[in-house]
């Protein structure tokens, strides 16, 4: 089976996507294929895995970003269905990296993954993200059987005009017409990381026994060795 909808992917323009206002970000339906989408949502990783993320302090005073988390990495690998060991793998596959390579303008990235579950009551506080990621690949898990939008969960997409400093903790409402990027259902969100690409998830107003589930592919930039092998293999394969 395949999961991602590699040639969506690639019909992405790397030069339009880069001009996007306020900073590159991109919104897509259908990233992943109707039936890996399915195979996905039904084998989702159960809370019992994941830690508590509640409560811990942000830099610059910022509001803590309260979720449950499970990672994922080569040094980390909880045991996980089926579904998400091959899609995990499809992601570490060359055309996957080929079109984040390009839209990042990057010979080489490393990934990450992780999952956010996220009760009711919590938040994402607007924010920057770190300067050593390239990007973040959302990929949301709540459809229209088990999630009504007007409890929130959509990414929200911040213009600070270039006024905020990035160590600073601002409030939704420092901000001006914030743009939405919708999350229901087979939908998923790219964008890149910027010293003034603010974003966050407002208050989530779910049912108690209800959670906002997210899977996020992180991107970030690669050490010089894996560049170096990157240059490489591309001389290689010509």
């Amino acid at each position: 089976m395949e999961y991602l909808n590699t040639s969506l992917l690639e019909s992405i323009d790397p030069a339009e996507y880069q001009r996007t206002h306020p900073f590159p970000w991109i919104g897509l339906e259908g990233a992943l294929t109707d039936e890996g989408y399915r195979a996905l949502l039904a084998s989702l990783p159960l809370a019992s895995q994941f830690e508590k993320d509640f409560g811990y302090g942000r830099k610059h005073g910022q509001q803590s970003h309260d979720r449950y988390t499970l990672e994922w990495s080569p040094e980390r690998d909880p045991e996980l269905p089926k579904p998400w060991v091959e899609f995990i793998h499809e992601c570490l596959g060359e055309r996957y990296r080929e079109v984040l390579c390009n839209l990042y303008d990057a010979v080489a990235c490393e990934f990450r993954f992780h999952w956010h579950y996220t009760p009711r009551g919590c938040s994402v506080s607007p924010h920057c993200d770190s300067p050593k990621k390239l990007g973040s690949h959302i990929f949301y898990f709540n459809t229209a059987d088990d999630w009504d939008p007007a409890w929130g969960g959509d990414t929200v997409i911040l213009d600070d005009g270039g006024r905020l400093s990035p160590r600073s903790a601002p409030r939704f409402e420092d901000f001006p017409a914030p743009i939405r990027a919708s999350s229901l259902g087979n939908r998923s969100l790219i964008f890149s990381r910027m010293p003034h690409a603010w974003h966050g998830v407002e208050e989530i107003r779910c049912p108690e026994d209800r959670m906002r589930k997210v899977f996020i592919v992180v991107i970030n930039k690669a050490s010089p060795g894996t560049r170096f092998l990157r240059l490489l293999h591309r001389a290689v394969a010509r």
